[in-house]
């Protein structure tokens, strides 16, 4: 998934002005008296309510587990009342992005359960128009509901070069349109 994230990033600076801001969520743990420390050990910081209150758009992403999105995403997605009746993320473009471990784990249904959420928030949603050739050749990830990775049983198969320009591609668009609407 990082990797995935690292190619919308990309994707995102490669418009002029527009700078991504990568985040992740903490894990969720059956134990409720544990609390995750404020700042990750390595990787990037945990997201914000005032990372989403200065974005411009955003680009969600996880892997998918059962066809949905994991527990640790739908848990943070879930405490985001407050945001939604700010009406916080209102208008902003967003962008959905998964990995799996086979070709047929459930890409797209965790695309699709991804986008229900913002949808609620109001965002506009961004995918990838087959104008995309790799869309139309990969054999590994890539809808136009947004970029995925096939990550293989054991996570050991690398983003493949044309889910990493797909990803790109879905990083730059969602930029675009979050800079048109901006304006």
């Amino acid at each position: 998934m990082r990797s995935l994230a690292q190619s919308v990033a990309r994707g995102i600076e490669s418009v002029e002005g527009m700078r991504a801001r990568v985040r992740t969520v903490p894990k969720v743990a059956s134990v409720v008296e544990a609390v995750s420390p404020a700042v990750p050990a390595e990787g990037p910081p945990y997201v914000e309510a005032r990372d989403l209150a200065e974005c411009a758009g955003m680009a969600l992403g996880s892997p998918t587990r059962f066809g949905n999105m994991a527990a640790p995403l739908k848990h943070f997605i879930d405490g985001l009342g407050p945001e939604w009746t700010r009406g916080t993320l209102a208008g902003k473009p967003a962008a959905v992005f998964s990995s799996t471990a086979s070709m047929h784990g459930g890409q797209e249904a965790t695309l699709l359960s991804m986008m229900l959420p913002l949808l609620h928030h109001g965002m506009v949603i961004v995918g990838l128009p087959y104008t995309e050739p790799d869309l139309n050749s990969t054999r590994s990830g890539g809808t136009p509901y947004g970029a995925t990775h096939v990550s293989g049983t054991a996570n050991d198969r690398a983003v493949t070069d044309e889910e990493s320009r797909l990803a790109f591609a879905l990083g730059k668009r969602l930029a675009v349109v979050a800079k048109k609407l901006s304006a």
